[in-house]
């Protein structure tokens, strides 16, 4: 038997997996993820408990797993996921975090706020109804965040008899719809959730099914997403000048990396300023140390005295991100009050916050068939489209599809600070025609 000591040994040494479920209304995304919780032993004896007795209030014999993932009094009443459920467990071979979405279209931004950090996607089909509108929605949006590996989980297959003509048919056609999406991997696994058939146990009754059990999956799927083989990038946090008798000319530049390794004597260059420099210690934890990568938190000291402040970013001077104020991208609006063409709006990219203007809204995708709806003028609730943003100062972004840490950025309300949108720079997965930018009077914001 394993001991607490010896567990916690093999977690440290074990990679981390994020991973998002989604799929249409009663697909059974939160029964899949409370049977993956109770059948891999990562459900504590109160919660079991607890959910047991509140399916017996409600007249169930058997424990509605469900209840497990499915917290808000609104999800528990309706039967429904509205809000994103974070829950981390592990076993001996992997460590997860697992972000169960909503299904209904009405919170499709709830999808992209928990798919935007995982590797992994984990759709569910309902195998009586097959892919359906919301199936082909959510592949779009996993397509369109770049989550490398998706799964197709062809969940209540006892209730079609475990016919692997069923299965093969749903198989076929998600496949085909998200390759041509560029999803660069697909798996198709037969399930029921209910029933723990393929879940976290081989099944029983699908003896023509030889692939992987959604667990088993997850535990070996690769995690390529490494962060230390991206361009590096450190956006500048917060300067460290003590100014103290022990250390009276410390200038030190501290934040996260979000990219990639720097180097002690490496050449960096300071964005968006242009100004160059060669890095002349790196601190980590109170030690000096030669080398770091990311995601570690560090500070970072420059061979030159040279200005430095919150927001800049420093990258290998060999590999910097090229500065613009014309910002492209594919945005997701989260916000209840629309995004239209001419609103002044923040900017929030890496550490670094400046104004900007909505010049353009060229076009709002149309994830049932992926068509573009040319100049909609704004963007409502939900809605995925594509923006053209002016900065009032440059800023240094990489495109979305090199590195989703520093691509994305968030648009916000100046009034109040509430997010409107959530934005990937560059192309996305679909081709789109600009139209021309409308004239309009920025001298309030001094461009």
């Amino acid at each position: 038997m394993t001991t607490p000591i010896q567990l916690a040994e093999q977690l440290s040494t074990t990679t981390l997996l994020r991973f998002a479920t989604a799929g249409s209304v009663d697909d059974g995304k939160s029964t899949l993820v409370g049977r993956l919780l109770h059948d891999s032993k990562s459900v504590l004896t109160d919660q079991l408990e607890a959910v047991e007795d509140a399916s017996r209030k409600r007249g169930q014999e058997a424990p509605d797993l469900a209840l497990l993932t499915d917290g808000l009094r609104a999800e528990r009443e309706q039967g429904i996921t509205i809000d994103v459920a974070y829950r981390y467990f592990a076993t001996t071979r992997r460590r997860f975090i697992l972000a169960d979405t909503p299904g209904h279209v009405q919170y499709t931004r709830n999808m992209v706020t928990g798919a935007s950090t995982a590797e992994l996607a984990v759709v569910l089909v309902d195998a009586r109804n097959g892919v359906v509108e919301q199936t082909r929605r959510h592949a779009a949006v996993a397509a369109l965040l770049r989550v490398p590996h998706v799964v197709l989980a062809v969940n209540k297959m006892d209730l079609v008899g475990y016919a692997e003509p069923v299965f093969a048919a749903i198989a076929e056609e998600f496949t085909a719809y998200a390759a041509s999406l560029g999803v660069p991997e697909i798996t198709a696994i037969p399930i029921s959730a209910l029933a723990g058939d393929n879940v976290v146990e081989p099944s029983a009754h699908m003896d023509w099914y030889g692939g992987p059990t959604v667990l088993e999956h997850l535990e070996t799927v690769p995690v390529s997403h490494d962060l230390t083989a991206c361009h590096a990038r450190f956006p500048v946090q917060y300067v460290i000048r003590p100014q103290t008798a022990e250390h009276p000319d410390y200038r030190g530049y501290a934040g996260q990396i979000a990219a990639g390794v720097f180097r002690v004597g490496e050449p960096v260059t300071v964005l968006p300023s242009g100004r160059t420099s060669t890095i002349a210690g790196i601190d980590l934890l109170g030690d000096s140390v030669d080398i770091a990568w990311a995601p570690q938190s560090v500070t970072v000291r420059l061979a030159d005295d040279i200005d430095v402040s919150r927001g800049d970013l420093i990258a290998p001077s060999d590999d910097a991100p090229a500065v613009t104020q014309d910002v492209e991208a594919t945005v997701c609006h989260v916000a209840d009050q629309p995004l239209t063409v001419g609103q002044r709006v923040l900017i929030k990219h890496t550490t670094r916050t400046v104004k900007a203007i909505v010049k353009d809204i060229p076009s709002r995708l149309t994830l049932d068939d992926l068509s573009q709806h040319p100049a909609p003028g704004q963007l409502v609730a939900n809605d995925i489209g594509r923006v053209v943003v002016r900065t009032a100062e440059p800023l240094a972004l990489d495109a979305y599809a090199d590195s989703r840490r520093t691509g994305s950025f968030l648009l916000i309300d100046p009034a109040d600070g509430t997010t409107l949108s959530a934005g990937m720079a560059g192309a996305s997965f679909a081709a789109v025609t600009r139209a021309p930018a409308p004239a309009g009077d920025d001298a309030e914001w001094d461009f």
